[in-house]
């Protein structure tokens, strides 16, 4: 099985509830953090984002992607 893309974001947010929807349709498994909750997940996602604050920031297969536009 593939490692899961790992999903950073907030439970408020539009658009990380639409890519986590979207990889779940397709059957792909996720690792989700919530930023908002998670003081350990705000500062990866940070470190992954350059201190870009928007979200959700999606890490599949190594590449890192800041934002959501669909699939």
């Amino acid at each position: 099985m593939p490692d899961p893309v790992v999903i950073y974001g907030k439970d408020s947010c539009g658009y990380t509830r639409a890519a986590r929807e979207e990889y779940g349709a397709r059957g792909i498994p996720i690792s989700y953090h919530d930023v908002t909750r998670d003081p350990a997940a705000m500062a990866r996602f940070l470190e992954l984002s350059g201190g870009e604050r928007r979200v959700p920031l999606i890490v599949d297969r190594g590449r890192v992607i800041v934002g959501w536009g669909g699939a």
